[in-house]
């Protein structure tokens, strides 16, 4: 099956979506941003390709909707029996690193003494692992790095005062050893790896013995199907690392506003506030770029700022919006600058503020500096749409649609769920445009595109 591949590789998330050559979603990945680029590529990439495997796999069993039921369900059960099946697998290369790590840095009694409490915490993780991917389970992250990070801090802070150990130095081993495990891109032998996984799923779905056949029958074939990559466009924040011909780097501006009006084609105005920058973006008829704005090269007011912010109140990220929507009051806020919004915070606490009542008013502060871009760009048009991963953040889109309403009457609000993938949507059409007139990245290159390169903002 030929498709194609676009990659946006962002300052936080790398994404990736596959499409086929009549640009449908064959599949989507995601992954933590890291120093090394070319591995968060690879690991975006590897990701989109088995979702595309997991939704073949549920379009071939659509026909055995009656022994299973619901047919999303069963193929989710699937899933996280080979994401339990692949997270054990990288939480042994883990182990095995951490403890050659161990080796080199400690000597004698000690050395014995971290085998001991390696011993338990590593067998304390996979237990753990198992309630995590269970079936419906849910979980703060996704990513192999949060999960294990978290479960390993947590573990070793317990164990390393009775051991006798340094918490910090043991902390040490763990940043050495996971960067040398994400290094690595997890490879599998798929077919037995989702037979495993189909396996757990059959049978927590009570499908009788003289049903399974078929059901392998169909792991066989996803798992052993071509996925035939013949283009690859990359985008983003990073985008010049990645490891693609220069006429395959398109800009995010571009991607963006193809990527929003492929989804929802009325769109005339995008909004992508990512995890560096907020793109005010207004596009034609035919998802064209006609202009746009951008902030400055500050990441006030974007993704990072909301994490710090998430990180000086000891929340989760996705915590952040729930607790916002909570407030009865909200609090003026004078400055989205990063530099200055941890001394703010701590100032509004200390005044006896509502920590909702402040996140409210961050939300909104937020969203009034990308309104500012939004009317430098032209305004807002019917149809808007809204991008990037802080449009799944339900306090930032209240913001939002309350101050369009306000500034420019009732608009038609898009949010995809899949809204953060919006980028790599663009790249991978791009991508198919490519694939199928190898001439038309070069012929994109319009006075819209040369002012975006002159702009120094890509």
């Amino acid at each position: 099956m030929k498709c194609t591949i676009g990659i946006d590789l962002g300052s936080t998330t790398t994404k990736a979506v596959v499409l086929d050559m009549q640009e449908n979603v064959l599949g989507r990945g995601i992954t933590n941003s890291r120093s090394n680029y070319d591995v968060a590529c690879d690991v975006a990439r590897t990701e989109a390709l088995l979702d595309a495997r997991f939704n073949l796999f549920r379009s071939g069993i659509v026909g055995f909707q009656q022994i299973v039921g619901d047919v999303d369900a069963f193929t989710e059960a699937l899933r996280q029996g080979f994401r339990l099946q692949q997270h054990l697998e990288t939480l042994r290369e883990l182990e095995s690193t951490c403890g050659h790590l161990a080796g080199i840095l400690f000597t004698g009694q000690e050395l014995e003494k971290v085998k001991a409490l390696y011993d338990g915490v590593f067998g304390a993780m996979v237990i753990e692992a198992e309630q995590l991917f269970a079936i419906d389970a849910k979980r703060r992250s996704d990513f192999f790095r949060d999960i294990a990070g978290s479960s390993y801090m947590k573990l070793v802070d317990l164990a390393a005062a009775d051991a006798g150990l340094s918490f910090e130095r043991l902390l040490g081993v763990y940043d050495k050893a996971i960067l040398l495990v994400e290094a690595h891109v997890f490879k599998v032998d798929l077919t037995k790896v989702l037979g495993l996984s189909l396996r757990r799923a059959l049978d927590s779905a009570g499908v009788a013995q003289e049903a399974h056949a078929e059901f392998f029958d169909v792991v066989h074939h996803v798992a052993t199907v071509d996925l035939d990559l013949v283009v690859t466009v990359g985008t983003g924040y990073g985008r010049a690392r990645l490891p693609f011909p220069k006429e395959w780097i398109r800009s995010e501006i571009l991607c963006h506003g193809l990527g929003a009006h492929a989804t929802f084609p009325n769109t005339r105005t995008v909004l992508d506030i990512g995890g560096q920058d907020t793109k005010a973006i207004q596009v034609d008829g035919d998802g064209i770029v006609t202009s746009f704005q951008m902030n400055d090269r500050c990441a006030a007011g974007c993704g990072r700022y909301l994490g710090y912010i998430a990180d000086e109140m000891n929340l989760g990220l996705h915590e952040l919006g729930p607790l916002a929507q909570t407030s009865t009051s909200t609090v003026k806020i004078n400055s989205t600058c990063t530099v200055f919004a941890g001394a703010e915070l701590r100032d509004r606490l200390a005044a006896g503020q509502k920590r909702e009542d402040i996140l409210a008013g961050l939300h909104r502060a937020i969203i009034l500096r990308a309104m500012s871009l939004l009317a430098r760009s032209g305004g807002i048009d019917n149809e808007f749409t809204f991008t990037g991963g802080v449009a799944n953040n339900a306090a930032a889109v209240d913001a939002l649609r309350k101050l369009v309403e306000e500034n420019y009457g009732e608009i038609t609000l898009n949010i995809s769920p899949s809204s953060i993938y919006t980028g790599a949507h663009g790249a991978a059409i791009f991508a198919v445009r490519e694939a199928l007139h190898p001439t038309v990245l070069d012929r994109v290159s319009d006075k819209t595109n040369e002012a975006v390169l002159a702009g120094g903002t890509l």
